[in-house]
């Protein structure tokens, strides 16, 4: 059982503790046409309610989208959603949530540097890039600048390409996350960007086929080996739905019945390292968190 370190993790305005206890991240989508929720907090008004439920069953921080990376989508050098759009979706959502609750710790889920820079100046206090500071050049500098907390998350080609990629062995698929975030760390490191500002999520869905996840998340521990705090987004994925098959008659899980495998994923991914959980369901990922660090706590030396 790899031990997960305690690591300080420094955002814009604060330091948070990793490792000691998993913290729990909730999802807001606001977006039309997220694969898990798609439109039902488009409006501020719905996202803003949505956010402070989170917060208010025990999320430890939100994580804001405007943009989906769902497979299929062309996100990247030619996004479907613009930059001005994104902002119109997410700005007054993120100030309004702030408006209520001042001391909520808020992440931004966005490659895009004119986005984040906006976020920032409206109190956010990390930024997630789903492109490991792939597809936006200037982005590594705007966090450098602020300074402000990371999530670099490895993705393996663009959304619009994974139902094509040829599948890895496992071992394979391992170095090719490793070398992937560590070409992302090398990326922050070249612009200054400390260490303990840094969290790395492997990216689960991202260019990963099917059983590949389940390969990954077997071997997720070894990611630790790059020195820094894991963060794990499995809640609700396709390749959950998948291995659910023989109880749906063949086909996949439709996404409302994979709660309990995004669980089961979630309990293994912090017995395998992660510090930190994004999921869309926050009181059960709360309560297996606490059993699974129960469990870790036992197997540490």
């Amino acid at each position: 059982m790899a031990i997960r370190p305690i690591t300080p993790w420094k955002l814009r305005t604060r330091t948070l503790e990793l490792g000691r206890r998993t913290l729990v991240m909730g999802v807001v989508n606001i977006t039309p046409d997220s694969f898990s929720d798609g439109g039902r907090f488009l409006a501020p008004p719905a996202a803003i309610s949505h956010a402070l439920q989170l917060i208010d069953e025990g999320a430890h921080l939100l994580d804001l989208g405007a943009e989906t990376t769902r497979p299929g989508s062309q996100t990247g050098p030619t996004p479907t959603v613009s930059t001005e759009e994104e902002q119109a979706r997410l700005l007054p959502v993120l100030e309004g949530i702030l408006k209520a609750r001042p001391q909520a710790i808020l992440s931004v889920d966005t490659y895009k540097s004119a986005t984040a820079r906006a976020a920032l100046a409206a109190g956010a206090e990390i930024v997630n890039d789903v492109s490991g500071f792939l597809w936006d050049s200037e982005l590594a500098t705007v966090c450098a600048q602020a300074p402000c907390g990371v999530i670099l998350m490895h993705t393996r080609g663009r959304p619009g390409e994974w139902a094509m990629q040829p599948h890895l062995a496992p071992d394979a698929l391992l170095g090719n996350v490793l070398d992937g975030l560590q070409a992302s760390l090398n990326k922050a490191a070249s612009v200054e960007i400390a260490p303990d500002s840094i969290v790395l999520d492997p990216g689960y869905g991202f260019g990963k086929r099917g059983d590949e996840n389940f390969a990954l998340l077997a071997r997720q521990r070894q990611l630790l080996a790059l020195g820094r705090p894991l963060l794990a987004g499995l809640s609700r994925k396709s390749f959950l739905g998948k291995v659910l098959a023989p109880l749906h008659q063949g086909k996949a899980a439709p996404v409302r019945s994979r709660e309990t495998a995004s669980l089961a994923a979630l309990v293994a991914a912090i017995l395998n390292g992660a510090s930190i959980v994004r999921v869309h369901q926050v009181p059960p990922a709360i309560e297996a968190a606490l059993v699974a660090d129960a469990i870790a706590a036992e197997a540490q030396p």
